[in-house]
């Protein structure tokens, strides 16, 4: 594992708890950030000790309330943020377009998509105060594809690319870089929340012929996030195991 200094910097990751956000966390912990989990299921949170001295926050990232109390209790605890991981999400239930609920839609693209943009909104001001900052939106594949079926996910992540690409230009003038990944699927919990035959199908698109390991991921955000990513802003790096053709 290649070492990257992050000591004395102050993460947010949002859906820190499991899968990609746990993987992040315990990467930029070893890296030596001090972290701010943002998290929505109480239980999970209260539970967590598999990183330690980790500061706690029950969060709804689709409710802007909720987002900037968060922000206001971690400046307060740590003095500042240095660095916001966009990673909480969900994937909602598969169907064809025209057959999607409603009601799972607005799910999918509260959390997935809006929730990115309160926690930008509220975070950003306190880089721009210290004219630092590092963000990493987590996307997915399916937002550079659309995968069938998952039409509220593909679109949500479609456009978590497109506020990254417009965040980062706005901050362009400052040293505060915003970036995102596009990963192919892993095995984590989101595996849960849909059909064995949209996991078969994909995989099936994967060159690589298996799904990412969340360590692989949590290494291209370690980077991204430290000081040394003092340049790229505005970009989508490619996680898919050569799926991606742009």
């Amino acid at each position: 594992m290649n070492d990257i200094d992050l000591n004395g910097r102050i993460a947010v990751v949002t859906g820190g708890i499991q899968g990609f956000g746990l993987a992040v966390v315990e990467r930029l912990s070893k890296s030596g950030a001090k972290i701010a989990i943002w998290e929505n299921d109480k239980k999970l949170l209260d539970e967590f000790s598999a990183v330690e001295n980790v500061f706690k926050v029950l969060t709804d990232v689709s409710d802007p309330k909720s987002v900037e109390k968060a922000v206001n209790e971690t400046v307060d605890n740590f003095g500042s943020i240095n660095i916001l991981v966009n990673n909480a999400g969900i994937a909602g239930p598969n169907y064809k377009t025209w057959e999607y609920p409603n009601n799972e839609w607005q799910k999918v693209i509260d959390i997935d998509l809006t929730g990115v943009f309160y926690c930008c909104k509220y975070v950003v001001p306190n880089m721009i105060k210290n004219n630092y900052g590092r963000i990493v939106n987590v996307a997915s594949i399916a937002g550079k594809e659309g995968n069938p079926n998952a039409m509220p996910y593909s679109a949500a992540k479609a456009g978590v690319i497109a506020i990254t690409k417009s965040l980062g230009k706005e901050l362009a003038d400052k040293n505060i870089a915003v970036n995102c990944v596009t990963p192919a699927a892993a095995k984590t919990r989101i595996f849960d929340q849909i059909s064995q035959e949209h996991i078969d199908y994909m995989l099936s698109k994967i060159p690589r012929n298996r799904f990412l390991k969340v360590e692989e991921l949590a290494s291209m955000v370690a980077w991204l996030v430290s000081e040394e990513n003092s340049y790229t802003t505005s970009a989508v790096f490619d996680l898919s195991g050569g799926r991606a053709t742009y």
